[in-house]
This record gives C-alpha cells, sequence and structure tokens, in this order.
C-alpha cells in the first residue's frame, strides 16, 4: 500500500506546528536555516527543491519527501526534472557505498597484515 503522502504531510505539519508551540526557538532556528538560501536566491528556488529532494532520499526522511515534493512541484519542477534529481541521489549513494567498500578493503588488509 502507497502511503497517503497528503495525509502524511498535513499531519507532519500539524505535528511540528505543536513542537513549535513547545519549543518555539528551536524550530525558529530550523525555519533560519531553511529560509537562508532564498535570501541570495542564487540557485533559485526550484533547483533548491530538487536538491531538497535529493537529500531527502539519501537521509530516507519522509517527512522531507512530502514536504520538498510539494514544494519543488510549487517551484515549477516537473516530473522529469526530478527524476533527475533523484537519480544525482542513486548515483551519490552508489559511490559513497563503493568509497565505503574501499575502505572495508582497507579495514581487512590491516587486520590481515597484523596476523
Amino acid at each position: 500500500m502507497m502511503l497517503d503522502w497528503n495525509g502524511y504531510r498535513e499531519q507532519l505539519l500539524r505535528r511540528i506546528g505543536q513542537l513549535a508551540k513547545a519549543t518555539p526557538d528551536t524550530v525558529r532556528g530550523y525555519r533560519q536555516l531553511g529560509d537562508a538560501g532564498s535570501k541570495t536566491n542564487l540557485l533559485g528556488g526550484k533547483n533548491r527543491e530538487l536538491i531538497a529532494l535529493a537529500v531527502a532520499v539519501t537521509r530516507q526522511c519522509d517527512g522531507c519527501i512530502a514536504v520538498h515534493t510539494e514544494a519543488a512541484l510549487q517551484q515549477g519542477a516537473t516530473r522529469e526534472e526530478i527524476a533527475e534529481a533523484l537519480g544525482v541521489a542513486i548515483a551519490v549513494n552508489a559511490g559513497a557505498a563503493l568509497v565505503y567498500s574501499a575502505r572495508v578493503m582497507d579495514a581487512f588488509e590491516a587486520k590481515a597484515a597484523q596476523g
């Protein structure tokens, strides 16, 4: 069964609103981080949201996916642009696995040399 992304996003935003009432400075600080890039707008809103989606996949954050998919669509992102951004996330994650695989081999060789 697929997740009800719209319902999930609404539920998440309500819960974050409750958290903001309990700890307003924390949520305000988080918002300031998110808003910082829009002040210079060098990348543009659509590119920022595409990057956010790629990072959301990498971090495996369903809430991020729900929020930033809607934001990407509002910024005019197409299905093809989102797919390309996700392709980058897939490639980087595969690259990270490759790099860490090399680290495993280094650890193995260090231990094997030790006896």
